[in-house]
């Protein structure tokens, strides 16, 4: 190891997910991959690559560079989608590159018409609908202006797809909003039709929401967090197992994320542990340093929380997280067992135990998908079989 961290990405997991998703909603559904935030930090050079071997040709992101990156590592015949922010001044160029990006404001579809004839090429466009989660997505209004343009404009544009997104599909409790936004979107989708444009696809189902109403998937579905292994919410999988009669979880996490100990110390009863007062030795500690801490992304909140495999023990972070290390209690191991260099799992699986990045939600008060997309770009990142 030649870094202070580095992160494994399991290429026998990604194919096991990727099989169950498609398994799951069958030939009729494509599958877009979401490798937005870098992939949820398990990187887009290395995810994305893995996951098209695997038969997905159609990746969305959130921006722009992000959609450069994934070029550079696909076949030209990949489709690549992007849901959020494109800068005018890079709109040109997305539409050169073939891009399929979604239309949410008036702004876009306008500069849309303008580059295309500049460029004498069409733009592959998502219309966005809102259809309750108040966030992006057109108005009723600025929808029926975008119909007009697209009819005015038809050799500006190959409408790829209608879509929208649901309001937190992961919990029941967003039933009757869920259902209430899918009708709506099938609503929409219908004043399309009836004005004579007819997108390729039709997409609002998530991770969550794919797998908890089927009825949501049309023939594409985005799915991000699943195709990492993890599910949306505990309730979400909870719903798959009650519906499918399987007790298996049937996802595999892709990522195991590692460091090493740096350094051993002895520390005697009644002495303060690293920077403050926040941990006060009651008994005589051995301590494993670890350069592993905040500045990469193993979170302040884990302060004498955090826990971490070492030489198939877990054992505690005690003190506070500092910028680039943690200090593990390793005082329960045997004298002279740990040496420096041995391997520290931050998160993944050392013998018969495992840190899950559940286990540092529970802690940390943060979701998956926070913790995952924190992990910083610069960690080396390695495919594994």
């Amino acid at each position: 190891m030649s870094c202070s961290t580095e992160i494994f990405l399991s290429k026998k997991a990604i194919i096991n997910n990727i099989r169950f998703l498609q398994k799951t909603f069958g030939e009729k559904v494509r599958i877009s991959s979401v490798v937005k935030a870098n992939a949820y930090g398990h990187g887009i050079e290395h995810f994305v690559p893995a996951v098209e071997e695997c038969g997905v040709n159609h990746f969305s992101t959130f921006s722009y560079h992000e959609a450069l990156r994934v070029r550079n590592v696909v076949k030209d015949s990949t489709d690549i989608m992007i849901m959020g922010w494109i800068d005018i001044e890079d709109l040109e160029n997305a539409i050169k590159n073939g891009f399929e990006f979604f239309v949410f404001e008036l702004v876009i579809i306008k500069n849309a018409v303008k580059f295309a004839k500049d460029l004498n090429t069409k733009a592959k466009i998502h219309i966005e609908i809102e259809t309750g989660l108040n966030r992006t997505g057109l108005s009723n209004s600025d929808f029926i202006q975008v119909m007009e343009l697209i009819n005015d404009n038809k050799d500006c544009f190959e409408v790829k797809g209608v879509c929208s997104h649901l309001a937190g599909a992961e919990s029941i409790a967003n039933h009757v909003r869920v259902e209430s936004q899918i009708n709506k979107f099938k609503l929409y989708r219908e004043i399309l039709h009836s004005n004579g444009i007819k997108p390729e696809y039709s997409h609002i189902g998530c991770s969550a929401g794919a797998m908890s109403y089927p009825h949501s998937r049309f023939n594409m579905v985005r799915i991000g967090i699943m195709q990492y292994g993890f599910w949306s919410s505990m309730e979400t999988f909870i719903r798959y197992k009650s519906s499918n009669g399987d007790m298996n979880d049937p996802l595999e996490r892709v990522i195991c994320w590692k460091s090493k100990v740096m350094s051993i110390k002895k520390v005697t009863t009644g002495e303060f542990i690293s920077y403050g007062t926040t941990y006060l030795a009651s008994e005589d500690k051995t301590l494993a340093i670890v350069p592993v801490g905040y500045s990469n992304g193993y979170s302040r909140s884990l302060s004498n929380n955090g826990r971490v495999l070492i030489n198939g023990t877990r054992c505690g972070v005690i003190g506070l997280v500092n910028m680039n290390m943690i200090i593990a209690d390793i005082t329960a191991l045997p004298d002279n067992q740990v040496q420096i260099g041995d391997e520290v799992v931050i998160v993944g699986e050392q013998d018969d135990l495992e840190i899950s990045v559940d286990s540092f939600s529970e802690i940390s008060q943060q979701v998956n998908y926070e913790i995952l997309s924190r992990i910083p770009k610069e960690i080396p990142r390695y495919i594994i079989d």
